[in-house]
């Protein structure tokens, strides 16, 4: 039921394309899941997933849990009939949202109590009960319970994963339906005997995938690379590999290169919201004045319905007015662009060109402000002096999280 088969494999990188069969449809990876965080992706329908070519949808365990619940979705059919989604849903364990929490939680080795951020009222995770949740859920993917670390502190790191190498043991042996497949959480920081350690352990409970959590969350793109180059070799080839909360396209286009099969982020969907729109430059900022005017779509060439009917112009003008139409039309296009990127990516691993392409893209593409920072600040512990200005379109400050 959950058979991963390698079609494709380029002969420059370690890139792969793959078949990952679920009960509800094969996905065809490398693949790309917009975050729909409530049973729902901001301000896109299920058709409009459909249309802009999405196949994968992922749902957060900790919002669903505290509101409307796993047993009132249970009644209505599980997550897909719930929230009318027909294709293949992944559901995190809600791990990442708890311990973000931060003041409001209290771990321990069994598990975690925090209060809601909605109500305050409090609140009991264990891997058995975000087991029983996600089985509520009906998911196709779900996930052990972990603890995802501050990705630098060494000691803080050591005691997470002691206790997320117990909870995906115990979280494997209260998971009972053979239409999910488990996935375990390879942890660690930016440690690289820390997360060796973890994927031999994780490995060694032969999981039906595995991902790789704590990352994207304040350390550099040169060490979470390089803590990729680490942990992927150390995961067995026959299996899936997920790289969680991570989406710039800078970041899928170089994980794909070194053997991620499956992403999921919020921030195409985010930035869109606050104006910022995708494209093969780097990001655009709806807002700037510069576009007041503009008759051109968002990008020549698109395929999206945003691209095909509306300029830049007009796009501008509902930011500037407020309206809600302008949320979604961005949020069509940059989930659009995502998906059409992850086709590309296919086709050229498909071809064995995967690192001429690589190359061409990132030569091509102008990182957000805050990225060229911490490019700038990785260069500069490497002993080089340049490093691709961004457009100055793109907005100061963006927020990834999953």
């Amino acid at each position: 039921m959950f058979d991963f088969s390698i079609t494709a494999t380029d002969p420059n990188t370690a890139a792969r394309t793959g078949v990952f069969e679920t009960p509800h449809g094969s996905l065809v990876t490398p693949v790309f899941a917009p975050v729909g965080t409530q049973a729902t992706v901001k301000t896109l329908t299920p058709r409009d997933l459909h249309e802009v070519g999405a196949t994968l949808v992922l749902a957060n365990t900790y919002h669903l849990y505290l509101r409307p619940g796993p047993e009132l979705i249970a009644d209505f059919g599980g997550l897909h009939s719930f929230m009318g989604w027909p294709g293949p849903l992944l559901t995190d364990s809600g791990g990442y949202q708890v311990f973000s929490l931060a003041q409001m939680r209290k771990l321990d080795d069994d598990g975690v109590t925090f209060r809601s951020h909605i109500d305050g009222s409090l609140h009991r995770f264990t891997p058995e009960s975000t087991i029983a949740a996600q089985e509520a859920l009906g998911a196709d993917i779900i996930m052990c319970l972990d603890e995802c670390a501050e990705p630098t502190d060494r000691a803080y790191n050591e005691a997470a994963l002691a206790r997320t190498h117990a909870w995906a043991a115990r979280c494997q042996a209260t998971h009972h339906r053979s239409d999910q497949a488990l996935l375990g959480i390879v942890q660690g920081g930016i440690f690289p005997d820390l997360r060796a350690e973890s994927a031999h352990t994780l490995r060694a409970l032969d999981f039906a995938g595995y991902a790789i959590g704590g990352l994207s969350v304040g350390e550099t793109k040169a060490e979470m690379y390089a803590t990729l180059d680490v942990t992927i070799p150390a995961l067995p080839a026959t299996r899936p590999r997920y790289l969680m909360g991570v989406g710039t396209p800078e970041d899928i286009v170089e994980s794909v290169a070194r053997g991620i099969d499956i992403f999921d982020c919020v921030l195409p969907t985010r930035v869109a919201r606050n104006g910022g729109l995708l494209t093969r430059r780097g990001r655009m900022n709806l807002r700037n004045a510069q576009y007041a005017a503009d008759p051109l779509p968002i990008e020549p060439g698109c395929d999206c319905y945003t691209c095909q009917h509306f300029s830049r112009a007009y796009l501008r003008h509902l930011f500037k007015a407020g309206e809600t139409l302008g949320l979604h039309l961005a949020t069509v296009h940059n989930v659009r662009f995502i998906l059409r990127l992850m086709t590309e990516i296919r086709g050229h691993i498909a071809t064995g060109t995967y690192r001429a392409f690589r190359d061409q893209f990132l030569g091509e593409y102008r990182l957000p402000n805050q990225d060229v920072r911490h490019a700038q600040h990785a260069a500069r512990r490497r002993g080089e002096t340049s490093v691709r200005k961004p457009d100055r379109a793109v907005p100061e400050k963006y927020t990834e999280r999953k």
